[in-house]
């Protein structure tokens, strides 16, 4: 297996030429595209991923260790085909829209300024994420571990509290009708 290390890539299209598989460290990848670009058993440890399409890429058993991915289209990924060994990652300015974290312990992952739209956290263990100014619209929770997570500046989420554990996890007073929703009720934001 060969092992990179340091080294940039800079406007490469993997769905063109394929990826080498290995072991990647320390490297960073820029305006690169991977979408549909099958990842498995590829290891990227403490990498960059900046301004990289990876839609709909393949990551059965992939390895994601302290990664950061920033201003990354990221549709339809299941991370929940990674391997779960050191599973790590952020992220910031990212569009992980109809994306599954199914079944991932991701503890103190920070999701920045990112669309997850319809994304699936089912049975995630979220325990001390942050959720900073990301749209949560359709996204699933259930039977997800929430404790100590902060959506303070997080929008459209909708979390059932005797489906998730919330204990000690941080939500804002202006959407805090998300944690309402099954209910059904008219919540008047006016007085």
């Amino acid at each position: 297996m060969n092992f990179i290390i340091d080294k940039t890539f800079e406007r490469i299209k993997f769905n063109e030429i394929p990826i080498e598989h290995g072991e990647y460290e320390h490297c960073i990848f820029k305006q690169c595209d991977f979408s549909n670009v099958r990842l498995s058993d590829i290891k990227f440890s403490e990498c960059e991923f900046i301004s990289c399409n990876l839609s709909l890429a393949k990551l059965e058993r992939t390895a994601i260790r302290d990664i950061l991915f920033r201003e990354c289209k990221m549709l339809g990924l299941h991370f929940e085909h990674c391997n779960e060994f050191g599973l790590a990652f952020s992220f910031e300015d990212c569009q992980l829209d109809h994306s599954s974290f199914y079944r991932t312990k991701i503890k103190k992952t920070s999701f920045k300024n990112s669309s997850l739209k319809e994304s699936d956290f089912s049975e995630c263990d979220l325990t001390s994420s942050i959720f900073e100014n990301c749209d949560l619209s359709g996204a699933l929770f259930e039977n997800t571990i929430l404790e100590k997570a902060d959506f303070r500046t997080s929008f459209h989420y909708s979390i059932d509290p005797e489906l998730n554990r919330i204990r000690k996890a941080k939500f804002s007073i202006s959407e805090i009708s998300g944690l309402l929703d099954k209910y059904d009720i008219e919540i008047d934001r006016s007085i």
